[in-house]
Formats: C-alpha cells, structure tokens, sequence
C-alpha cells in the first residue's frame, strides 16, 4: 500500500506493528495535540523506523481526539488527499474509533485491526489483505527500547561474551543455594578481600584478614566451605586459610569477580540461562539498561532491567531478587512493563525466598508472574517460563 493512516497510542506497539507488517510508503500518524508538536517524538520514531531498516515517510497530523465531528472531517481530508490509503484501527480513543467507523461506511476505504492475543490481523473492512493474517514481526530487547522512544545501554555485564560461561552458571547457582543464607555475608568478604581502587583498577589476587568489618560495626570471618567450593568450581584458585589469621586467592577473571562481588548477579545469570535453554525466547539479555528519554545525557532517568526477553512482538520483563520482595519492586517492575512494552508485555518477579501472600496478592493485582524459592529448588523453572508467554493479558 503507498498510504496508511495510524491512530497514534501511548502504546509504542500499537504505532509501529502495521506499519512493519505492510511496508507502506507513507504514514499518517493522526495523534492529540500534544504528541503532533513533540518534534522530539517525531524524529525518535523516524529513528526508529531507519534502525529496522525500513525507508517510510511519516507525517503527524494533530487531531481533537475526542471530537468526533471534527476527526470525520480529517478523515475525509486524508481520504481525499491520499487516494487508496487503509486505515489501521489497532490504536487510539474510543472517539477516534468511533470517527474512523463513520468515514468507514461513508467511503470504501481498507479498514483493520491486529488482536494482542491471536497475535493476528483481522480484515474489518475492504482489507482482505490483513484478513486473518498472523503476525510474523520479530523484535530484540533493544528494539523495544527504540520504539518507545528509549535506548539500550550497556550494563554491568557484557551479553556478547555470556556464551563463554554458561557452562559455569549451573555450578555457581549451585553452590548459591548450598550456602544461601549466608551469601550476603560471604560477598561482603569477597568485596573486602578484593577492593575496587578509586581509579576503577583492581587485581586479581585477593588477600586480607581472617575476620574483616561488615556493615554496622559486624564482624565477618572467613567463609570457609564456601570458598573452598569456588575453588572447586574453577572460580577462585591458590586458596590459602590460616585460621584467624590470613585468607588470600586468585580470582579466575575480571567478569568472574564482577559477579563474586555482587550479590545478585547468580540469580540474575541462573534465570538468564534457563530462558535460553528453554528454547522460546528469539533474544534473551541480563543487566539491559534501559535510558527512558534515549538520550544519553547525564541527567537520564534510567532502569536495569535483571533480564528481558522478546517472543516475537512479546516483551517478557523479569526482576531477580535474592532477598524479600517489596511493593516498590513490583510497582517499578510493572511500571517498565507498561511503558516500554504495552498491553502485550509480560512480567515476572523472582526471589530465592518463599514469597508471602501479601506479596503474591500484589502481583497479581498487578499482573505479574511469582517465581519463588520452591520453584527454583523443584526445577520447575521452565514451566513457569512456558506458562506465562501461554497465558496473554486481558
């Protein structure tokens, strides 16, 4: 088709779905006042369209969304000056609907839709070209992110090199769970042992007291099993213990340390592996930094994202905790969810602990996915992954 007519929406999806699965020429975004002068807006979405390798002309035309007179007569005046345009009528108000049903019966102009849970388009008038056609869009993690008018940036883990140690993470989670309830403690230990200078350098050799100061005046000795399992596991080497006295060892790498050092980076790694290996997910990435407005400046409001996962249109968003979850979680996990992945998105929260109830009736007001403790230790992991790409939201 040469011309389609877009009802702009808040959801980036729904701005961006027809236009890629028919290529046209042109489009004609009709949008509220507010989004027809953001200029700002325009140019990411002309971006955006240039980074998916597609060559389109768009044109916002500023409309009164909930002036149904007045979105007819700009119907008529598209209609007119783009002769054989379609009209997609996936996005914007019940008024402009409405406007858009009225032009549609007084013109045989192509009208349809796209369903988020067939994940299909459907003829509603004159289109028999989108009649039932299934959707066979893909999207990366980043590309989500562009859409909606953000970017990717890096973060605390370099996904392009991930591959090298995947055989490392079922061993690591492993020992996580064999000494969980002392993790905090033995990472606070690996941090004091192995400082970060104020340059950002570092070594590899880690070496220091017996017993170091832990937060709050506490006093932290030296986790002996534990450390002993990271030299079995091929994560430390040269282990020495005098007892009371002096711990020193060699920390196999730079990424290797980033991760003894944090505390969560086993979880996140561990959930981030078993969405590759379940085999549904077309991009999986951990530590995904998402920048809200895309610029880069150094004021940006940005979010990590522990790992994000794309389905085709779908974007699955997921939060690892080791510790309890709280309601700010949620909501900001929810909030990402919404704004950079729309009606389609799915969420899900993980935690090494057994969620409570409280917790998990908050969820699902909110309607994320709870994967707890019992899930992880019962390898019923895949499952839940499964569950939520099957069941889509209301």
């Amino acid at each position: 088709m040469e011309t389609l007519i877009e009802l702009y929406d808040e959801r980036p999806l729904e701005n961006v779905l027809g236009v890629e699965m028919f290529r046209p020429a042109r489009v004609v975004y009709v949008c509220p006042e507010e989004a027809a002068r953001d200029t700002r807006l325009q140019e990411k979405l002309r971006a955006y369209f240039t980074h998916r390798g597609q060559r389109v002309e768009l044109i916002f035309m500023k409309a009164s969304v909930y002036d149904t007179d007045s979105m007819l007569q700009l119907f008529r005046k598209l209609a007119e000056r783009y002769p054989g345009c379609a009209l997609d009528i996936t996005g914007g108000t019940d008024a402009v609907l409405f406007a858009a049903g009225l032009h549609s019966a007084e013109l045989p102009i192509p009208v349809f839709t796209y369903s988020r849970r067939k994940n299909s388009f459907f003829d509603i008038r004159n289109a028999p070209f989108a009649a039932d056609l299934p959707c066979d869009v893909s999207y990366s993690v980043e590309d989500c992110f562009l859409m909606a008018g953000g970017a990717m940036r890096p973060g605390r883990v370099d996904n392009s090199i991930l591959p090298l140690y995947l055989p490392d993470v079922e061993p690591f989670f492993q020992l996580y769970m064999d000494h969980r309830r002392q993790w905090n403690r033995i990472v606070s230990y690996i941090q004091r042992l192995s400082p970060t200078e104020q340059d950002g350098s570092f070594s590899l050799l880690a070496s220091g007291n017996y017993t170091v100061k832990g937060e709050q005046g506490t006093r932290i000795s030296a986790p002996e099993a534990a450390l002993r399992d990271l030299q079995k596991i091929g994560f430390i080497r040269d282990l020495e213990i005098e007892r009371d006295q002096h711990v020193s060892f060699h920390i196999r790498d730079g990424q290797t340390r980033t991760w003894l050092r944090d505390v969560g980076s086993v979880l996140e790694l561990y959930i981030y592996k078993a969405c590759l290996d379940s085999g549904l997910f077309d991009d999986v990435r951990t530590s995904a930094i998402v920048d809200w407005e895309g610029d880069g400046g150094d004021h940006a409001v940005t979010n990590e994202l522990d790992v994000m996962c794309t389905r085709g249109v779908t974007p699955v968003f997921i939060s690892c905790k080791t510790g309890e979850v709280r309601t700010e979680a949620l909501n900001e996990l929810a909030i990402l969810r919404d704004r950079f992945g729309g009606k389609i998105a799915r969420a899900a929260i993980v935690t090494a602990e057994r969620g409570g109830a409280a917790m998990r009736n908050r969820a699902a007001e909110l309607d994320i996915q709870v994967i707890d403790l019992r899930d992880l230790a019962g390898s019923r992991l895949e499952q839940h992954l499964r569950t939520l790409m099957a069941t889509p939201r209301d």
